[in-house]
């Protein structure tokens, strides 16, 4: 044991002993320099020890994947083989760890396998190595020096891959985050099969199996060779710095290298070529340390046992950005020290957290020292098992806790002369206990603890050690701010008061600061410094701080301004971020005056520039970086903010376009999380308050505080002030705070403009960010010079000239091209001072002699006009404008002039010039010129019969005259033979010219059309229809700016002026022709416009005469809302005359009535525009619309036809006038059979198939309409003119097959014209012929005969139909005024001897609208009886139902006549008036009974059936009803009936089910018998009629024609159609066959020969029933069979039964006499008869005993016994004799006195 003295601990781990004799525990598992040790882990003593020369081997057991357990074993005395089993969830580990000694075991190892192979290494070259697969690891061996470079253990694998395109080549993925080392081995497979089988045998280790895969390439596996950290974003630096690497591998010497921190890792890079060397991520690394002894060297300590050694010049610095770096990634436990750590104290790997015994363990070894350990030695373990970040398991250990605190104080030692390391080492375990709650609160709770701690911090500073004073500062940190979770606010105020309390120990601490920063020394000192500063000072944390102590250590911070002010150019970022921190809460809650100096302390030290760099060009998604960035705008903007110097620096720095995004109240599109303020104070404070005050407790602490206090008022005691009071919170001051728009700053900053006052992009940026940064380096240079002076930048000078914006023209602040390129759609610039520079643009324009820059000019005015029209007002030169426009000659000249009108407009007061300087009759000259614009895209319409495509050319009309002498005419000439006269000299800019439209002969160049074909020069800006557009926009807003009423809605006369202008006869017309151009915009433009100029204008009247609702008509796009508008204001309101009346008063009044179909003009009229636009545009085919792209077509085509060739004039002469004349009708083929009527085709609405619940609007007014339909219908006549007529008066020849339409049209076209009134005032009467004569071809008349159309009377029957079936309500009301018609229909058809061959049938219609009229009112009832209706009903329903037979169909002409009758039949039957004409006619009931006959016809029988049922009110009916033989009828309709159709749950409908058909006839058929037996009640009540319920009760059994009385028509037809045997019914197969037998017979007999069965089935007798006996209607045998079963009314059975025995008394007596003479017979019916009725006498009795309720019949025995003792005489009837018996027994049991017999 004696050799294990030097032994010392590499790794320890925590396992379980397993023992079969002691059992499980547990022990501290120690692999060490020398062997192999035990420890007993509550005091860390030895239990064991092995060397490892007594070591044999440790092998893992493996059972099953999941286990744990592992074997040593070792030599015991005598060289004997001892084991010994452990258990660990770190088994891996141990054994990797113990194998690493394998070559020191007591039996030597066998060697190991070694491969050759090439490394690819980091610089891209092939390194040869060997390859030794060990039996923990995979070595790597150098082949010349045979040194191990490095080993890849098997626990850290995570697998290899095999590179495909590669010989031999492969990946082994490491480290946990699929970190790639890439080889090629000569025996890949062989090498990677053995680590698999090694990594399983020695390690326990499943070795993930060899990965191989198809994309598994080099390159592929070079991409990701740093596993999940190969993305940019982990590999980017935010940092870098220069070191000095010490590598064992190069001998130790030192290897210059790149530190690069980035986000997520720690990369090492080769300086020359910047390949990364080795890349680890920032979780993995443990410890910083801090080398004493060298102020360059420091290392670094990794979680997974590897360790790095560096030197850097400016180490702390580096130290202070990696700490800062680590503990940002999450790695919380992340410290600087200045010994490296001993692993061999940590108890498991440092991956991992400890176990909490282990972590009790050593907070019980700080405060209970053990024996042999120093105190030095239990600090370092505690260290080495507990995170710096603090106790992990601590909610459970605050006594422990607290014990360690007073021990770690009470055995400190002597804090003058203990070493460095060890103060460090106790200063981090204070940190570790004070970052728990407990600790957290020790500070104030635990007596004289502030003032050692307070003692113990002093005296660590006072050591002049920086890694001292570091964990020093830091520990006092932990206790300003609370390191665990659910701190309260509260305990951190506390703490907060009792360290700040001291103003000594603060300008302590801010002395060392300032000496550190002054000195450049110090980093990690300078950090702390600043996170306790900032756990002070800033918010959210200084919330918790005492306002005065926060004044007093805010003052003694802003003393040090310069030196905060230094630390922003420290490499640390850290540093930094504190600082600004620091600086931001001086200049925010500091007093005017230091808010005034730090804002000129940070132009002189240079930090504006510096943090406006940071601001605005630090790009990452590092949330340090981000946080720094956010942080340096918040500060740039307390700098600026009231600082006239400041901000005058960034106006020579930055463009002022992009400076006015600080004064804008826009949001920002992307906002950014606050991430310096990440703790919302006032929500944990009130949290924190809400725990203390549990609602289920209030109630209980108010009484019981009100019991207390009474009690101590008694005694005498004072109240004591509540304990717990309110937290409050410091108020933060924000004496300075930026209104400006920061953020909307920065993110414009990042976005790219090219907008007239800003032009900001990618060069821009570079220029800014190059001269920030070269007046930065400029500047720490000359500061760096004179070290021994204070510098002060001179930022007076400091401007950014932008070169790549040198050659742009700026006016003011505005770039002149962007501001013409600038598109009007997207968001615009502001434009300041836009006065003076609208008036800079006009002055220019006025002097310039160029054109191209007059409209230059022009362009500019039009846009700042256009932005700022209310800034600049009114423009007084507006008349001149008009007069240039009129004047030029330059189409670019007159775009830019009308561009600049149409923004002038914009002001009314410009408008009123314009119309005063005659602009309404330019504007509309140039509107003309739209005719002439032929290249304008084809819009694919619904039709485009009418339009000619863009290259189709036609030859132009000849319009043109011209004379360059007195009185000299020429022509006519087209336009394009005028422009080759003109070009070719002919005639020049003064001739005079006419054409058809205008005034007089004008010269040539007041012309417009001519000036601007002929003789304009120059490049037009827009074509004619984007100037037409431009135009047309302009007369909208001017008519906009004038309406037609006042504010309250009165007309405005005279009409306003700007309308007035353009309803003159030159510039209506032009404005209606440019319909004709049939371009969407400008139709849709007119359109708008015409709606405004008309409304309430008086030439609305004639508006017809300029061919405007031919134009609209025949457009052919689909934009067709504003034409629906203007048709819906204007179509009623024209003045033109009609003559006859084609339809309706709509149609006669209405301008489109000859052009459109009736309904369409309605539609229009009633549903208003949108909705016409709806159905113009559609295909419609519905009861009030029927209409279609194919009847659109017809129509344009008539229309163009109408039209002739003025279309095309407008190509040659843009100024041509239309000559109005009336178009004929236009008939529509699609329309030739329908009857419209209201609004609604009669036809459609009758097609209940596919309109079944078309919504009637007016119910009412239709009747009427109908009924006038109707009455022109019968009274129509033929027309007054004949086809040859209207031939002669078209003068055209009468010929075989008659003319084409079109030979028509142009006959009467020719004749129009020559007769018509404008032109030829003596020829109205012939006019108005021909209009008739080719009105009357063209229409229907001319095609069909004379008379009323018999399809058009039907409609108009079925019409009348639907409406009384759909409006009764709103119809019951009137009386029908149609019956006189109706009646005459009806008599006329059914006295037709035609009446069943005609086409068109119309007594159905006749006969259901007799129905439906009748149905709805009372008074339409009595109208019909008075009118004889009755009796010609009778008339038709005699024809027809004699008619009926086995082959009608439901659909014949027959069956719904009488269907229809019958209907009405039974509704007449309601009224008594009805009733009395229907028993007049006899033939009435029979011809309804005849017609339940034809079972096959089930819809009229089920009427039939209703009609019974309705008829039965009446006793006389009643009677003739069952006299014509209805109840044989209906009877046979019950056994039609199917219970399991009802009853099984399936959808039915009887459409489509003829089953629920006659279900539902069986049901009528039992409700029309219940009403006509009488047997109902209530409401439903009918007379009682004896003989009919005789008859029922002989046909049904007394038992089911009862049923008939329950209202329940389902029960009894089950009943009727399933086998029942019971004492009220025997129903079977048998009696349903022989009654329907009988009810056939009858029923045939009935109908064929008109007699049947006197008695009508009263005396029908089942064959089975006849063979009963039936007591009371009970079958006593059956009663017998089932005595239990209930018998209704048992007391009357028992008399009946009773009855029955005393009638055959006589018989009874006969016997007796018999049997004294001895001759009884042996078997006799009456006898089983009467013993059949004794024994259910007995059964009635017994079943119904008096006992129960209601139900005691034996009491009816009484007076009774005589009989039945005479019974018990009658010797020989044995069972006669036991039933008497046993009756007399029952009686007299269960009576309670004595019976007298």
């Amino acid at each position: 044991m004696t050799s294990m003295r030097d032994n010392r601990d590499i790794a320890c781990y925590l396992v379980t002993k397993v023992s079969n004799w002691r059992g499980n525990y547990k022990r501290v598992f120690s692999v060490g320099t020398l062997g192999i040790s035990t420890y007993n882990p509550n005091s860390l003593k030895e239990t064991n020890q092995w060397m490892y020369s007594d070591f044999v081997n440790i092998v893992p057991i493996v059972r099953a994947q999941e286990s744990n357990e592992f074997i040593i074993t070792f030599r015991k005395s005598g060289k004997k083989n001892d084991t010994m089993k452990f258990s660990s969830e770190h088994r891996a580990d141990i054994i990797t760890e113990a194998l690493r000694y394998r070559g020191d075991y007591a039996e030597t190892p066998k060697p190991n396998l070694r491969y050759n192979a090439y490394k690819l290494h980091w610089s891209d070259t092939r390194l040869p190595v060997l390859l030794e697969v060990g039996p923990a690891s995979l070595d790597q061996v150098d082949p010349t020096t045979n040194t191990l470079l490095c080993s890849y253990d098997y626990k850290e694998m995570e697998g290899f891959v095999k590179i495909n395109d590669c010989t031999g080549g492969f990946a082994v993925v490491y480290g946990g985050y699929g970190r790639q080392h890439l080889f090629a081995a000569e025996k890949r497979d062989e090498m990677l099969q053995r680590c698999v089988e090694q990594a399983a045998d020695w390690v326990g280790l499943p070795l993930r199996s060899v990965v191989s895969l198809d994309s598994s390439t080099l390159q592929r596996c070079l991409l990701g060779k740093y596993g999940k950290f190969s993305d940019d974003v982990s590999l980017t630096s935010m940092a870098e710095f220069t070191v000095q690497k010490i590598s064992p591998r190069h001998n130790n010497e030192q290897i210059r290298r790149l530190l690069c921190l980035t986000e997520t890792c720690l990369i090492e890079r080769d300086p020359a070529t910047y390949h990364i060397v080795t890349l680890r991520p920032l979780s993995d690394i443990f410890a910083l340390i801090r080398n004493r002894d060298n102020p360059q060297s420091f290392t670094l300590e990794y979680v997974k046992g590897q360790v790095r050694s560096y030197t850097s010049t400016n180490r702390d610095a580096l130290l202070a950005s990696l700490l800062d770096g680590v503990r940002a990634s999450g790695n919380r436990g992340i410290h600087v020290k200045m010994c490296l750590t001993a692993r061999g104290h940590r108890v498991g790997p440092f991956t991992v957290p400890v176990d909490s015994d282990i972590e009790s363990l050593h907070l019980k070894l700080l405060s209970q020292p053990p024996a042999g350990y120093t105190y030095a030695h239990v600090v370092d373990s505690f260290n080495c098992n507990v995170s710096y970040s603090g106790l992990l398991y601590a909610g459970t250990a605050d006594k422990a806790i607290v014990a360690a605190l007073v021990a770690l104080l009470s055995m400190e030692g002597d804090q003058d002369t203990t070493e460095p390391s060890e103060l460090e080492s106790q200063l981090h375990a204070f940190r570790r206990l004070v970052a728990s709650k407990a600790g957290f609160q020790a500070l104030t709770s635990l007596p004289q603890f502030r003032d050692k701690v307070g003692l113990k911090v002093a005296k660590a500073l006072k050591r002049n050690d920086a890694s001292v004073a570091h964990a020093a500062i830091d520990m006092i940190n932990a206790l300003m701010q609370p390191m665990y979770e659910d701190s309260e606010l509260r305990q951190e105020q506390l703490n907060k008061l009792s360290i700040l309390s001291s103003k000594s120990f603060l300008g302590s601490l801010l002395d060392l600061f300032t000496d550190c920063v002054l000195n450049d020394r110090g980093s990690l000192v300078i950090s702390a410094l600043l996170d306790f500063l900032t756990f002070s000072l800033c918010a959210p944390y200084s919330e918790t701080t005492d306002g005065t102590q926060f004044d007093a250590l805010l003052e003694m911070a802003a003393e040090r301004g310069r030196c905060i002010f230094k630390l922003f150019q420290h490499p640390s970022l850290a540093v930094v971020k504190g600082a600004g921190m620091v600086m931001k809460a001086i200049i925010e809650e500091g007093n005017a005056e230091i808010a005034a100096k730090m804002q000129d302390l940070a132009l002189a030290e240079g930090a504006l520039p510096r943090h406006l760099h940071i601001a605005m060009f630090t790009m990452s998604t590092d949330t340090r970086l981000l946080t720094n960035r956010q942080l340096s705008r918040h500060l740039v903007g307390l700098w600026v903010t009231g600082h006239p110097t400041a901000m005058g620096l960034l106006k020579r720095i930055m463009p002022s376009g992009l400076l006015t995004y600080l004064d804008s109240s826009d949001p920002v599109p992307v906002s950014e999380a606050d991430l310096m303020h990440i703790r919302d104070n006032l929500k944990l404070a009130q949290d924190q308050s809400r725990k203390k005050n549990f609602l289920q407790w209030m109630d209980l602490e108010k009484q019981l505080e009100s019991v207390l206090q009474h009690w101590s008022a008694r005694i005498g005691l004072k109240p004591k002030p509540d304990p717990v009071k309110p937290i409050v919170l410091r108020k933060r001051r924000q004496r300075i705070k930026s209104e400006a728009n920061w953020a909307l700053f920065y993110y414009q900053f990042y976005q790219d403009h090219a907008r007239p006052n800003l032009i900001w992009n990618h060069k821009t940026r570079e220029e800014l960010k190059d001269a920030l940064e070269n007046e930065i380096r400029t500047f720490n240079t000359d500061r760096d010079l004179s070290s021994n002076c204070v510098i002060s930048w001179n930022h007076s000078e400091f401007e950014v000239q932008y070169t790549c914006l040198a050659e742009e023209v700026k006016i003011g602040d505005h770039y002149l091209r962007l501001l013409l390129e600038e598109d009007e759609t997207e968001e615009t610039s502001i434009i300041k001072r836009s006065y003076e520079f609208f008036n800079d643009l006009y002055h220019r324009f006025l002097l310039t002699p160029r054109v191209d820059m007059k409209c230059q000019c022009l362009q500019a005015m039009t846009i700042v006009y256009g932005r700022c029209h209310e800034e600049i007002g009114s423009f007084n030169d507006t008349k001149y404008i008009i007069g240039m426009l009129e004047r030029s000659t330059d189409k670019m000249e007159r775009d830019r002039l009308l561009l600049f009108l149409q923004k002038l407009t914009l002001n009314r007061k410009n408008v009123k010039e314009m119309m005063d300087a005659n602009g309404s009759r330019v504007l509309v000259d140039l509107l003309t010129l739209a005719h002439m614009h032929t290249s304008r895209a084809t819009v694919p319409t619904q039709s485009n019969v009418i339009e000619a495509s863009p290259d189709m050319w036609r030859e132009s009309e000849k319009e043109w005259y011209y004379g360059n002498l007195e009185k000299e005419r020429r022509g006519p000439f087209s336009l394009v033979e005028m422009k080759e006269l003109y070009d070719g000299g002919t005639i020049h800019i003064k001739t005079r010219c006419w054409a058809q439209g205008l005034d007089g002969w004008r010269p040539l160049y007041t012309i417009p059309q001519l000036k601007w074909c002929l003789v304009a020069s120059g490049a037009a800006v827009m074509n004619e229809s984007d100037l037409a557009t431009l135009i047309l926009n302009m007369l909208i807003r001017i008519c906009e700016y004038y309406p037609s009423r006042d504010a309250d809605g009165a007309i405005v006369r005279p009409l306003p002026r700007a309308k007035r202008l353009l309803s003159e006869a030159h510039c209506l017309p032009h404005l209606v022709q440019l319909l004709l151009t049939f371009d969407p915009i400008l139709v849709e433009k007119v359109a708008t416009l015409l709606c405004l100029v008309m409304q309430d204008n008086p030439c609305i009247s004639r508006l017809y005469l300029t061919g405007v609702f031919f134009f609209i008509m025949m457009y052919t796009g689909s934009n067709v809302l504003p034409l629906a508008n203007f048709l819906k204001y204007t179509h009623m309101k024209q003045a033109f005359r009609v003559d006859d009346a084609r339809s309706t008063d709509i149609m006669q009044q209405s301008i489109l009535g000859h052009i459109m179909p009736d309904a369409m003009v309605c539609y229009l009229e009633n549903y208003g525009a949108e909705k016409f636009a709806e159905i113009f545009l559609g295909e419609f085919d519905t009861p009030e619309a029927i209409w279609s792209g194919e009847m659109r077509r017809l129509m344009i085509e008539k229309i163009a036809a109408h039209l002739g060739e003025f279309s095309p004039r407008l190509h040659s002469n843009t100024r041509a006038l239309y000559q109005y004349c009336p178009i004929p009708a236009v008939n529509y083929p699609q329309l030739e059979e329908e009857l419209f009527c209201s609004i609604y085709y009669l036809r459609h609405l009758c097609d209940t198939q596919h309109f079944p619940n078309w919504p009637i609007k007016e119910p009412v007014k239709l009747l009427k309409d109908i009924l006038d339909a109707w009455k022109q219908e019968v009274e129509k006549k033929p027309p007054t003119m004949s086809i040859d007529d209207a031939y002669k008066v078209l003068e055209l020849k009468a010929a075989a097959g008659g003319y084409d339409e079109n030979k028509i049209r142009k006959a009467y076209f020719r004749l129009a014209q020559k007769f018509h009134p404008d032109k030829n005032p003596d020829g109205r009467d012939m006019f108005e012929q021909v209009n008739k004569a080719y009105e009357f071809l063209c229409s229907k008349s001319s095609k069909t005969g004379a008379g009323p159309d018999p399809q058009n009377i039907v409609l108009i029957l079925r019409s009348q139909s639907i409406l009384f079936g759909r409006h009764k309500d709103e119809l019951h009301p009137y009386k029908y005024a149609g019956y006189p018609m109706l009646i005459k229909t009806i008599r006329m058809e059914t006295g037709d001897d035609a009446l069943f061959s005609k086409p068109a049938a119309l007594l159905p219609a006749a006969t259901e609208l007799a129905y439906h009229t009748v149905n709805c009112s009372a008074l339409n009832a009595e109208e019909l009886r008075r009118e004889q209706g009755i009796e010609y009903l009778e008339e038709a329903l005699s024809r027809c139902t004699a008619m009926l037979g086995a082959g009608s169909a439901p659909g014949d002409m027959v069956v719904q006549v009488c269907t229809h009758v019958t209907k009405c039949y039974a509704v007449a039957a309601q009224f008594e008036g009805c009733r009395g004409k229907i028993l007049e006619k006899p033939a009435i009931v029979k011809e309804l009974c005849r017609s339940l006959f034809f079972k096959h016809l089930t819809q009229l029988c089920t009427i039939a059936a209703e009609c019974v049922s309705a008829f039965a009110v009446d006793h006389d009916l009643q009677t003739r009803m069952f006299e014509a033989g209805a109840l044989y009828h209906l009877l046979l309709f019950l056994f039609n009936y199917d219970y399991t159709l009802d009853e099984g749950g399936v959808a039915k409908s009887s459409d489509t089910n003829q089953q629920a058909v006659a279900n539902s006839l069986a049901k009528l058929s039992v409700w029309a018998l219940s009403r006509l037996g009488g047997y109902l009640s209530d409401a439903h009540a009918t007379p009682h009629n004896k003989s009919i319920q005789t008859a029922v009760e002989a046909l049904l059994t007394p038992y089911l024609a009862k049923k008939l009385s329950d209202n329940e028509p389902e029960k009894l037809l089950k009943i009727l159609n399933s086998n029942t045997e019971n004492p009220y019914l025997i129903w079977d197969n048998a009696t349903r066959a022989e009654l329907a037998e009988y009810l056939e017979v009858e029923q045939t007999r009935k109908i064929r020969t008109g007699e049947c069965d006197p008695s009508y089935g009263a005396v029908f007798v089942f064959s089975v029933h006849a063979k009963e006996l039936i007591v009371g209607d009970v079958f006593v045998r059956i009663y017998n069979e089932q005595p239990s079963f209930i018998i209704e009314r048992a007391k009357k059975f028992t008399i009946d039964l009773l009855e029955y025995l005393a009638s055959q008394a006589q018989y009874l007596y006969s016997l007796l006499q018999l049997e004294k003479s001895g001759k009884v017979p042996d078997s006799s019916t009456r006898l089983r008869q009467v013993e059949m009725a004794l024994e259910a006498l007995r059964n009635i009795i017994q079943n119904n005993p008096e006992t129960v309720p209601g139900r005691g019949v034996e009491i009816q025995c009484i007076g009774q016994f005589r009989l039945l003792f005479c019974l018990l005489r009658l010797n020989g009837c044995d069972r006669l004799q036991q039933h008497a018996l046993e009756v007399s027994q029952r009686s007299t049991s269960v009576t309670s006195s004595p019976v007298k017999c």
